[in-house]
């Protein structure tokens, strides 16, 4: 009979960890970047993105201008039926979120752009930390990361013309042809006279989870209580740079704005993968709670200021789909916190003290 060999054995015990820890550097790499992207990082994306516009140190590398707000979310009677996320079982939560505009120059006028963003923080009496990004376009850009990155990186201006090079952005639209999509909705879609009657909608899938172990793909959006009125060609000339913020005090000042969350469930078949293809207005949908907003404050001393609203931090019971842009969202993400942080921190911050409310 053999002798057994000790060493032999401690080895085999020592297996599973290593194959844990080659998993989780796997992990920490591909979220970084490092590897699996085509040589793309969120890093990269991170830097093109401050060579781009009028970025001010201190500030989001994206959606720079901003709006906290503050509100409370009170779960739909349902919403448990979809997911045992404890979100749907309390009475209401806290709410702390932002409003933002697509520039990453802080001071752009509000007209300039058809993409508003919504972000929200719901955190309940448990410690768990659910945060929502969404958007005013009805779906992403780019099928991928790359993608997203090849437009940008198309539409800079030549420094020689002022303007961005045609056959770049045809080569572009030739290897990514989704893209055309996307700005077709850009260059007609209305802009709305106000916040308050936006929709903001979540493109990336995730997945609900009930407390019986059903599951379900959604996609999400805040749908406004409010009519859309959109901003007349006139009237958007004619606006002050900073009207959002302004009609938001006034309607405040009223009382609260309100906006339904509602899922739209999937079917089989539909891409959960590629947030640039909106899945069928027929699609089943459910309300699962209501964002009442109450209060709104500058974003230089508000509470979202330091926040980073990472789609990625979701309760038990929501988790998030294998769609490889929210995956870079939530690692690009990162990396503007930091960022930005840092510059506070250094007090390196382009924040004024005042600039009547475009600060905020």
């Amino acid at each position: 009979m053999p002798i057994p060999n000790p060493r032999r054995g401690s080895m085999l015990l020592l297996l599973p960890i290593a194959l844990i820890l080659a998993i989780l550097a796997a992990l920490f790499a591909w979220v970084g970047g490092w590897f699996g992207n085509h040589n793309l990082t969120p890093q990269k994306m991170m830097n093109f993105a401050e060579g781009s516009g009028k970025q001010a140190s201190g500030f989001r590398r994206a959606h720079s201008k901003g709006v906290c707000f503050a509100g409370t979310f009170t779960p739909a009677p349902d919403a448990a039926s979809l997911s045992k996320a404890r979100a749907f079982a309390q009475p209401s939560i806290e709410v702390i979120g932002r409003f933002s505009a697509s520039s990453n120059n802080p001071y752009a006028p509000d007209g300039a752009s058809p993409v508003r963003g919504m972000a929200v923080q719901l955190k309940t009496d448990d410690g768990q930390d659910w945060r929502i990004a969404m958007n005013s376009f009805p779906f992403f850009a780019a099928a991928t990361p790359q993608a997203f990155q090849a437009m940008n990186e198309a539409g800079k201006p030549d420094p020689a013309t002022g303007k961005p090079d045609p056959e770049k952005m045809k080569a572009v639209l030739a290897a990514h042809p989704e893209i055309a999509a996307f700005q077709a909705w850009a260059k007609t879609a209305p802009r709305s006279d106000s916040l308050g009657n936006t929709r903001f909608n979540g493109v990336n899938a995730f997945r609900l989870t009930n407390a019986q172990g059903d599951q379900r793909m959604v996609r999400w959006s805040m749908r406004p209580r409010l009519p859309f009125v959109a901003l007349t060609s006139e009237q958007l000339k004619a606006a002050d740079p900073d009207f959002l913020i302004a009609d938001l005090d006034r309607r405040l000042a009223a009382g609260p704005l309100l906006w339904d969350l509602v899922v739209q469930i999937a079917a089989p078949g539909d891409p959960i993968t590629d947030p640039s293809k909106a899945w069928p207005d027929t699609r089943q949908q459910a309300t699962i709670g209501t964002l009442a907003m109450k209060h709104a404050e500058p974003q230089a001393t508000g509470p979202c200021r330091d926040l980073n609203f990472d789609p990625l931090i979701v309760p038990d019971g929501v988790a998030g789909s294998e769609d490889p842009v929210l995956r870079a969202r939530s690692a690009a993400y990162s990396v503007s916190f930091n960022r930005r942080e840092r510059e506070i921190a250094e007090g390196k911050s382009a924040y004024p003290a005042n600039q009547n409310g475009s600060a905020r």
